[in-house]
């Protein structure tokens, strides 16, 4: 048993996390009629349709039409028309992998089963958060299982999580990008440097957070950095290797200096950011440690 765990704390932990499923639960169903809707979302004044339009689309025009992942709009090549126009793709190919498999549905089954499978992902994020806090003790797990779980914020018309709401109403993939975050630091925590390295490329899709995430990916791998890392940036290249097909290099750069920098944070946006920085303010001393130009210079 872990040192500051009773059995008593355990409990308290389940339960916590039980109540906080249970009030997700809640956000998604508030947030599922917001899915099927034409409006202008969270943060704006134009119609607009769902996140998600911009994944099932982008995922199908690299199968389909490559050359075309990254152009904006609807194109006529035979993809589905997603009202009024599908959103622009801002990602790297590397998650269009991920979402290929749920192109087999319709557009709207698909954006529902996309939001069911994160939901799922829910309760091994808990004990993803469990595995890397517990030596904090259960009040330290349990805060950050709040951020990471149901990150409260009240709305009158955003249910009980303004962030969880728009996550499950745009059809968003926060959810994921967490559960690969925290599973490629968990990785590294017990040792598995290489496959550490193979969920830290996998989650780089959006490379935001995954810059975030470099210090406690550091601290947590620094016994094995070198393999960390090589597994790291061969996964990413290999997952990304699309970029050489003609269009779609060339679309991802031009998509990234138009729009993609100047992309904002949406509320689901605060998702696997405050979690990120909620671990790494629990770890502060062991990461300004991993730091240390000597320890540095020992394990690269």
């Amino acid at each position: 048993m872990v040192a500051g765990w009773t059995s008593r704390s355990r409990t308290i932990f389940v339960a916590a996390v039980l109540c906080l499923l249970a009030l997700n639960l809640v956000v998604l169903a508030a947030a599922y009629p917001e899915t099927m809707t034409i409006d202008s979302g969270c943060c704006g004044d134009r119609l607009l349709a769902k996140d998600f339009s911009a994944f099932y689309t982008a995922a199908w025009r690299l199968i389909h039409d490559p050359g075309q992942v990254y152009t904006s709009g609807y194109v006529n090549d035979g993809e589905y028309h997603v009202l009024p126009q599908p959103e622009s793709y801002k990602y790297l190919p590397s998650f269009l992998l991920m979402v290929l498999p749920f192109t087999a549905l319709p557009y709207q089954q698909a954006l529902t089963a996309f939001d069911v499978f994160q939901f799922l992902l829910l309760p091994l994020v808990a004990l993803l958060v469990y595995e890397l806090t517990k030596e904090k003790g259960v009040a330290v797990a349990a805060i950050v299982a709040i951020i990471a779980l149901l990150l409260p914020s009240p709305s009158p018309h955003w249910s009980l999580s303004a962030a969880y709401y728009w996550q499950w109403a745009e059809g968003q993939s926060k959810v994921l990008e967490t559960f690969l975050l925290l599973l490629g630091l968990y990785l590294g925590k017990t040792k598995r440097p290489l496959l550490s390295g193979v969920a830290f490329g996998l989650c780089a899709f959006d490379p935001r957070f995954a810059l975030v995430a470099l210090p406690l990916f550091f601290m947590y791998n620094r016994p094995s950095l070198r393999r960390a890392f090589g597994a790291g940036a061969a996964t990413l290249l290999a997952t990304n290797a699309t970029l050489l097909v003609p269009g779609v290099g060339g679309g991802f750069l031009t998509m990234l200096f138009t729009s993609g920098l100047t992309t904002p944070l949406y509320w689901y946006a605060l998702i696997p950011l405050l979690t990120i920085v909620a671990l790494t303010v629990v770890n502060i001393r062991e990461v300004i440690a991993a730091f240390r130009t000597r320890e540095i210079l020992t394990h690269m």
